[in-house]
């Protein structure tokens, strides 16, 4: 199997502040570009946020068994 990548971002703000979240982009070496859906995680604690972004990824390699 080859080399994966994982690719994410992470910021804290005021769920409050927030109008929009839109999709990220990734330039491939070949130029081609790709999108990187952006979650949304909202939580009062830090362990309210840590148990639900520990669940997303848990869910997402999900959707990749063969990883």
């Amino acid at each position: 199997m080859a080399k994966l990548a994982l690719v994410y971002g992470v910021r804290l703000l005021p769920s409050e502040e927030l109008t929009e979240i839109k999709p990220a982009q990734i330039v491939l070496q070949d130029g081609k570009t790709a999108h990187v859906t952006m979650h949304l995680i909202e939580g009062e604690t830090q362990q309210e946020l840590r148990t639900q972004l520990s669940q997303s990824l848990d869910a997402f390699f999900e959707l990749f068994p063969e990883i």
